[in-house]
């Protein structure tokens, strides 16, 4: 097995289909069915089994699935290691965002870092927190910059902290939330426990839910055609000046807020790139280490 091998594995297996694998990888798809058929032959073995679900693998492809992943971790680790050693920071920088700190914050910070770093390469991957963290635990990314209050064992460092709002288009009082429709959106378990527990905290009584949507500019422009009310972050309300925002407390009397972190293993710190880009971030966001 080399290198190529082992990208795709790990491609079949992230497109659980052989045609999928092949247009990603720029290859033909009988290319790639040879390739895998000489690593079986290699083997001895099957390594998938395919379905009209699409190809799974076998015990046997399970497990050099995961020596591929390992290896694959290894060589990268190994490059950026070779190419530090010119005193130059270059190398592979493999950063996970949150779909809405991308959205908003990151161009301008990956553009400064760039002028400063120009010889290093990023591989961005915008995501719901909650995927976020398994993609840094299965070291897909090496830095992971999430929001939301997400245990993480190692290293962290606050961003930036908001006010969560309720929001509406026009003012309304609170104590008719229960008659008023709320429109929700289901895009992350964290921001969703955290509206239903402060529901849970201030009324007895379930809220009058009629709209669901999948995304914050679709429950946006809900809002602001009238139909409903929603909690968002202060961050998605800088285009719509019109919207009637007020901030949300704790019943004591605490202000509800949304933190973005930046995550990273200790291991991390020893790829000059990604040491590089965590430093950049801290001296952005000088908030403080957690």
């Amino acid at each position: 097995m080399d290198e190529k091998d082992w990208i795709a594995l790990k491609t079949v297996v992230e497109e659980r289909s052989i045609t999928k694998a092949a247009e990603r990888l720029y290859l033909s798809q009988p290319a790639l069915t040879y390739r895998l058929k000489n690593l079986e032959k290699e083997f001895g073995v099957p390594l998938f089994s395919r379905r009209p679900a699409g190809a799974l693998f076998t015990e046997q492809g399970e497990y050099l699935l995961h020596y591929a992943e390992e290896m694959l971790a290894k060589l990268g680790k190994t490059k950026e290691h070779v190419r530090s050693m010119g005193g130059k920071v270059q190398g592979t920088l493999r950063l996970g965002s949150s779909t809405t700190f991308a959205q908003w914050c990151l161009a301008p910070l990956l553009k400064s870092f760039k002028e400063q770093y120009p010889l290093v390469e990023i591989y961005l991957r915008s995501r719901v927190s909650s995927h976020l963290i398994n993609l840094l635990r299965e070291q897909e990314v090496s830095v992971a910059i999430i929001r939301g209050d997400i245990h993480w064992p190692e290293n962290r460092h606050l961003l930036q902290e908001e006010a969560l709002c309720l929001v509406s288009a026009t003012p309304i009082d609170m104590d008719e939330l229960p008659n008023l429709p709320w429109i929700q959106y289901d895009i992350d378990f964290l921001i969703n426990a955290t509206d239903e527990d402060w529901w849970r905290e201030h009324f007895s009584v379930p809220p009058l839910t009629n709209i669901k949507v999948d995304k914050i500019d679709t429950c946006l422009q809900m809002v602001l055609h009238g139909l409903g009310w929603t909690i968002l972050p202060e961050i998605w309300l800088r285009n719509h000046p019109s919207l009637h925002a007020q901030p949300m407390f704790s019943k004591s009397g605490a202000a509800l807020t949304r933190k973005t972190w930046m995550l990273y293993k200790t291991e991390a710190l020893e790829r000059a790139a990604v040491k590089a880009f965590i430093e950049h971030m801290a001296a952005s966001h000088p908030a403080g280490v957690k």
